[in-house]
């Protein structure tokens, strides 16, 4: 999946000291009530109403949303901020509830990658836990004057024929749209030759719809930044929506073939052009059954720290929803609230600036051999360590905890979204239980 964050910080802000007491009264005072005076008012300064003013400056920034710290307890035992490494290498592999329950009722998207076969089994695993599966196969490229569609030698018909024996979950593979943007948007022939290669592969291979991707790509190309093609591109997605409603699904005749659209949240809330902006949300949501929304790698090798933190999460379902007015109600359940099961370990040593995503297993082996502190930061809500590798190098790892899953979790019931993960082969077995 795509991923480009920039960090965004908010403004601090200035406190003012403001003097206490008139000149003209202090003249009338003798030398000793005047210092005492000054004294008391200085305390009364510093010591009480300056931080009671910061604590209702932080309340106001990072007090909205969930707000249950510790513990919370479900049915798999208590969730906590307070945990060490050894509590996860003890029980990651320990599945407490019952495999086949929801906890949530909301719809759950999960990614699977061809690259990594343990989202394969955690899919099969935990089937019922998930309303819709993408497993990540297909690029649309162009081919000459002309298009293909790549990656059908990915498709597992035998995996497929055994999650739909085990469970009710949508099949929807992610296709990525390579193909040349201004040669695909400008010419209606190429724009049905896409739209007929995606809708025929789901006839052929009986999927129920599409997962499609191509915002992030017509952004680098600059096909966003002109107000023509942003339309066009706007007007291809609806038809392709159409397309595919026009389909009934093999399986089931009353099922239209579905289609959810890849979106990244925007930048800031001065909308810029390439920006996913409210109005397009309310433009395609006649068009589009979902939107898988990626509030995942908000910090990178160049500004190490959290990968999604909960308030940059609030800040983006803010943006979106809270501009279209009346139609947020009927808009948030078409959003899949991203999350990562992935982290990141970030190089900070001066000069040796860097940074990896690492798995589950990676990040065991690091809990491991290192055996860190685990450090929760409340302002992102997620869990850190910090260790020094083989070469004195110091790192910083981010990694998802039970308690950051469901913080999120939470957060997507608050606004009345659904929930995207990707992908369901990087986590941990027991980050399962939650879903």
């Amino acid at each position: 999946m795509a991923r480009r964050r920039e960090r965004r910080g908010e403004p601090s802000q200035d406190r003012r000291k403001e003097r206490i007491g008139p000149e003209t009264r202090e003249e009338k005072l003798n030398d000793s009530d005047a210092s005492e005076r000054k004294v008391i008012g200085i305390f009364i300064l510093f010591f009480i109403i300056i931080p009671a003013v910061s604590v209702l400056v932080y309340v106001y920034k990072y007090g909205s949303g969930t707000k249950r710290l510790e513990p919370v307890i479900t049915e798999r035992g208590p969730i906590k901020t307070d945990i060490n490494f050894q509590e996860i290498l003890t029980e990651n592999m320990n599945v407490a509830g019952n495999e086949s329950q929801r906890n949530y009722d909301y719809p759950v998207l999960a990614y699977i990658t061809p690259w990594n076969s343990k989202g394969y089994e955690m899919a099969k695993r935990f089937n019922s836990k998930f309303t819709h599966l993408s497993p990540v196969w297909y690029d649309l490229k162009s081919h000459g004057n002309s298009l293909i569609l790549e990656g059908r030698h990915n498709a597992d018909k035998g995996w497929i024929s055994e999650l739909r024996m085990r469970g009710n979950a949508l099949i929807l593979p992610r296709i990525v749209l390579e193909a040349f943007p201004t040669e695909l948007l400008k010419k209606k022939k190429q724009m049905d030759k896409a739209i007929d290669l995606m809708v025929t592969e789901c006839k052929e291979m009986e999927y129920d719809g599409i997962v499609l991707e191509s915002w992030s790509r017509w952004a680098a190309y600059g096909v966003l930044h002109n107000p023509d093609l942003r339309n066009m591109a706007l007007k291809f997605i609806k038809q392709l929506g159409h397309a595919l409603h026009s389909v009934t699904s093999t399986r089931n005749p009353k099922q239209q073939l579905q289609l959810v659209y890849v979106v990244g949240p925007p930048h800031s809330d001065a909308l810029q052009q390439h920006d996913f902006g409210p109005a397009d949300l309310l433009s395609l949501s006649g068009s589009v059954d979902g939107f898988s929304l990626m509030t995942y790698d908000f910090s990178g090798p160049n500004n190490p720290g959290p990968n999604a933190p909960l308030n940059w999460i609030r800040f983006t379902l803010r943006l979106l929803l809270g501009s279209t007015g009346n139609n947020a109600q009927r808009l948030a359940p078409k959003i899949f609230l991203g999350i990562n099961f992935y982290g990141n370990d970030f190089i900070l040593s001066e000069g040796s600036g860097g940074a990896g995503a690492i798995l589950g297993r990676d990040y065991l082996s690091l809990l491991e051999k290192h055996r860190p502190q685990l450090q929760w930061e409340k302002n992102s809500g997620e869990h850190f360590f910090v260790y020094f590798d083989d070469n004195n190098v110091r790192h910083a790892v981010f990694y998802p905890s039970l308690m950051s899953i469901y913080m999120r979790l939470e957060e997507a019931r608050f606004w009345g979204t659904g929930i995207s993960i990707w992908e369901i082969g990087q986590g941990l077995d027991y980050f399962f239980d939650l879903l």
